[in-house]
């Protein structure tokens, strides 16, 4: 068993106000993409500028964070918050869901881009091998939080954490920071380049990340409040499993009907002596 490392969550403070650790990693996740985005953008000369960029960023990132709170209202916790409307504002007390931020991009991002006419799935794929990047950090933050924790387990790197008990759990808040965040980063960068057809990255990712993080549930704690839903699957695989699905029919129905791919031309005869 390895000892938990008491990080504290915050990293300072200014009279009221506390810089956290879960903050920091949204804002570093955040600017990362920006980065990564405009660098894409100019490296392939796109005609997108960077105000049109700095537009979209805006609501997606506004779209996260309301997609992702209703998201854990609806998928992990309805009862309570029929019973304490309110607390549904109090984003400071936690409980923030990444399938519902997704869908919270998803449509600020499809608005956005169809209202300044930029191709949409041009522009998911330039963006979706930048969100592991996001996912590697915020899993990290929830290490230092001490949530999300692990199932029980003996393995030798197990660890107790201040709210699971006095059993040793797994770590699987790094589990998830490498599969859901460096491998998947590695994934999509590798493939961005190699696509067939505008939509190809965004839906690699939706199956990707849809499959990691399905297997990463297997080493992470149900949430109390929720369980196995029918005795077998947490929430969370189950709405993985969705992903993944949306991601296949996008990949291999609707982007063939929509874009086929460029017909290859047919060899020039040789010119006569």
């Amino acid at each position: 068993m390895i000892p938990y490392p008491h990080i504290d969550p915050v990293i300072f403070r200014i009279g009221p106000l506390a810089v956290r650790w879960y903050g920091m990693m949204y804002v570093i996740g955040f600017v990362s993409s920006y980065l990564l985005v405009l660098w894409q953008i100019n490296r392939k000369r796109l005609y997108i500028t960077r105000s049109q960029v700095d537009d979209l960023y805006f609501y997606l990132v506004l779209g996260l964070l309301i997609g992702g709170r209703l998201g854990y209202v609806l998928f992990y916790n309805l009862p309570y918050y029929i019973d304490h409307p309110l607390e549904v504002l109090v984003l400071w007390h936690g409980g923030m869901s990444f399938h519902g931020g997704a869908i919270g991009t998803f449509v600020a991002g499809y608005v956005v881009t169809k209202k300044k006419g930029i191709n949409f799935f041009l522009m998911g794929d330039i963006i979706a091998p930048t969100v592991p990047i996001g996912l590697f950090f915020g899993r990290l933050a929830n290490f230092i939080n001490g949530e999300l924790f692990g199932r029980p387990s003996n393995v030798p790197w197990a660890m107790i954490f201040p709210e699971g008990g006095p059993t040793p759990r797994h770590p699987s808040q790094l589990y998830e920071a490498v599969l859901e965040g460096a491998l998947l980063f590695a994934v999509l960068w590798f493939y961005k380049d190699r696509k067939r057809r505008d939509g190809d990255v965004l839906a690699v990712f939706l199956v990707c990340y849809g499959g990691l993080r399905f297997l990463g549930e297997f080493f992470r704690e149900p949430d109390v409040q929720v369980g196995y839903l029918f005795g077998l699957a947490t929430m969370g695989q189950l709405l993985s499993l969705l992903m993944a699905a949306m991601g296949l029919f996008l990949k291999f129905v609707y982007l063939p009907k929509r874009t086929p791919p460029p017909v290859q031309p047919a060899n020039k005869q040789k010119r006569l002596a």
